[in-house]
């Protein structure tokens, strides 16, 4: 059993948590009560907030509504006001811009443009909304006057501030790209900066505005004048001060050029020891007009010529440039193409008919069997030739004609050149045998020097040459195989190694031919032996000259073995002049001589057939030392080699019988027969092809 003291204390502690338990309930409720009491009194508070919104709100509205209707009303009486300021300001406009309009745009050019658009704006208010009102006119009238103004004031700044390019900045910025050391150092200014500002506002104005396209005509006439009076003023410059130290430049261009000159120096042939006295060269540019001054000035003034057009090329292609770029910053990007096809045409034509007048000139040397002229084609073509991919670049975009007027220079400067090349081997063929013409001491002929000389020219312009070979697909002609490696599709587009061996070729060719000539030449003569002279001048010099410039090399390209073959021909020659003296030997050869016994008497037979032997000797020695005297071998080393060995042939022969035969008692006048020594014999041979002996 449960001790009863520990049930009371349990039943006191039941009783204590419910005691407060009840608490607890009682204040529940008490809160309970207050939170009804609050919420009863808010909802009434918020009841009457409600109604007194509601009686705001209905005195509200109205009032804003009327405000809202009074603003806008002001709004509208506003932009009325401001639209009839507006249109009665169109009204206004010819009167406040027509005196500005009158004195035209000179000096104040934004503000005569200002007037201009509100001149414009009225034109297009009055247009849309009174068609009839008479201001329209006026402001009509005002506008195409200011336009015309604007136009005259574009003329009137392209004429006062375009003026030609000097000569000598056209030099400098043809050299600029080599010698200067930046490019920007050599830009041209053709129009003053505040002028170029100017001129681009108004070109800019009436494309937009003015819609009109005449001041681009108006521009590519003055430039395009500009342009080809700089082109001339520089061919003018070449003819007034070139000479032998070239044309002047700038002194900041001078001091850069290392006195390099400009003009490459003439070329001049190639002369051989010996020859310098001796060989007859023809002046290659004899055929020039007299008025070009006297004979030995026609090369230095026909050079300027040449060196003026190609100078004039390359001012061209700069300026063409230059102009370019100045026009991009004027004309429209539609229309700048087409502006700069028409402003270039004058001077390409003019470029283009002096080459077609060089090409022209050429032909009618040609037909006239002077072919000096074509190397005068050689030094432009080559030029073009190498000018042509800026050319391309500067014409990019113009007309198919325009684009095609360099490429047929081009051609028929090749095909002239062809031509020429082909008639002149075959005139060094078919060159015509004339006694009179025929040097009569056996020297080297005018034909000879010519065609080495001509040839010669041609290694300044390999290249060239063989490409104007190549382009008339001559490789026919010359029975040359067409290697695909070394061809194209396009007879112009040979490689340079093709090139080279057709100039080879052709160069055999003309030697060959030259060869056959001189031959038949020296046909001429009654003389073998001095025909064999004049053939041993001609090979010697034809020798040297290939020896002493590149020629020897461009020859054994195809021909490995032409100096060989050219030595072994001399050497023919030589053996053939000797022959001559057979007729002077064979008289004291000891074949067909009396044997003699000393002592015994000769008989009267013995001693004249040694009275004929000396006799024939003699004379003939006489004979051939008076004629060959007369005679010519102009390499002093050949001369010395050609005396050096006849007279060790005679001395020899001649001595072996005056020792056998000069103490023979063959005759009481000795001296009559025994008229020379030895020593003699070897002075007589010595003064051979000597004319001053």
């Amino acid at each position: 059993m449960i001790p009863s003291e520990e049930v009371s204390a349990r039943r006191r502690e039941i009783e204590d948590k419910l005691k407060q338990e009840e608490e607890t309930l009682s204040f529940i409720k008490e809160s309970l009560e207050k939170s009804d009491q609050l919420t009863k009194n808010m909802v009434s508070i918020l009841s009457s907030f409600e109604s007194r919104l509601m009686k705001l709100e209905n005195s509200i509205i109205p009032v804003h509504k009327q405000t809202e209707n009074l603003q806008r009303l002001q709004e509208n009486v506003e932009k009325t006001l401001s639209c009839l300021d507006h249109v009665i300001s169109y009204y206004h406009v010819a009167k406040d811009t027509e005196k500005i309009i009158k004195e035209g745009p000179t000096g104040r050019l934004e503000e005569y443009l200002n007037c201009m658009d509100k001149i414009q704006k009225a034109v297009e208010y009055f247009q849309d909304n009174n068609p009839d009102s008479p201001e329209l006119n006026r402001v009509k009238s005002l506008f195409e006057r200011g336009k015309e103004s604007l136009e005259s004031e574009f003329r009137s700044l392209m004429t006062r501030h375009t003026k030609p390019v000097p000569p000598i900045l056209i030099l400098d910025l043809i050299s600029g790209d080599d010698e200067m050391e930046t490019q920007e150092e050599m830009s041209l200014e053709h129009l003053p900066e505040s002028v170029l500002h100017d001129i681009i506002r108004i070109s800019g104005w009436l494309v937009e505005n003015g819609r009109n396209q005449d001041f681009m005509t108006v521009y590519f006439q003055i430039r395009s004048v500009q342009l080809d009076r700089s082109i001339k003023g520089l061919k003018d410059h070449f003819r007034k001060n070139s000479s032998s130290s070239g044309v002047p430049y700038s002194p900041a261009i001078q001091n850069k050029r290392k006195d390099t000159p400009t003009k490459k120096p003439i070329k001049r042939p190639v002369l051989i020891p010996g020859h310098e006295h001796d060989i007859r060269v023809k002046h290659l540019c004899d055929t020039l007009s007299d008025k070009h001054g006297p004979a030995a000035g026609r090369d230095d003034v026909f050079d300027i010529e040449i060196d003026a057009y190609i100078h004039c090329v390359s001012a061209f292609v700069k300026l063409a440039q230059s102009e370019y770029q100045l026009l991009t910053e004027i004309v429209p990007e539609h229309h700048q193409k087409k502006t700069f096809d028409s402003l270039i045409q004058e001077s390409l034509d003019n470029l283009i008919m002096e080459g077609d007048n060089i090409v022209s000139a050429a032909r009618k040397a040609i037909i006239r069997h002077d072919y000096s002229a074509v190397l005068t084609i050689f030094p432009i073509l080559k030029h073009l030739k190498q000018m042509k991919p800026e050319f391309d670049q500067v014409l990019q975009g113009t007309a198919a004609g325009t684009k095609n007027k360099l490429p047929g220079l081009i051609t028929s400067m090749e095909t002239t050149g062809a031509k020429a090349l082909e008639e002149f081997a075959d005139n060094i063929k078919n060159d015509p045998d004339k006694e009179y013409n025929m040097p009569k001491d056996g020297t080297v002929h005018e034909l000879t020097s010519n065609a080495i000389l001509f040839l010669q020219q041609l290694l300044d312009f390999q290249e060239t040459a063989g490409a104007m070979l190549a382009s008339q697909v001559l490789g026919d002609t010359y029975n040359i195989p067409l290697d695909p490696r070394e061809t194209s599709s396009s007879a112009s587009s040979y490689s340079s190694e093709f090139s080279r061996r057709l100039l080879s070729t052709y160069i055999c060719k003309v030697l060959g031919n030259l060869q056959l000539n001189l031959l038949s030449k020296s046909k001429v003569y009654e003389d073998p032996a001095l025909s064999a002279i004049f053939l041993h001048n001609n090979y010697n010099y034809i020798l040297k000259s290939l020896e002493k410039s590149e020629l020897i090399q461009l020859v054994a390209v195809t021909q490995k073995t032409a100096e060989r073959s050219y030595r072994e021909l001399i050497e023919q020659q030589i053996q053939t002049y000797q022959r001559s003296w057979l007729k002077v030997t064979d008289y004291i050869l000891e074949r067909n001589l009396p044997v003699f016994q000393p002592g015994v008497k000769l008989k009267d037979k013995e001693r004249q057939m040694i009275k004929e032997r000396f006799k024939g000797f003699n004379d003939g020695l006489e004979e051939l030392c008076k004629i060959q005297k007369a005679w010519a071998i102009p390499d002093m080393e050949q001369r010395d080699k050609i005396r050096r060995a006849q007279k060790t042939i005679v001395k020899e022969t001649y001595g072996a019988f005056l020792n056998r035969y000069g103490n023979v008692p063959f005759t009481k006048n000795p001296e009559k027969y025994i008229k020379y020594q030895v020593d003699q014999v070897g002075e007589m041979i010595e003064k051979l092809f000597d004319t001053s002996a």
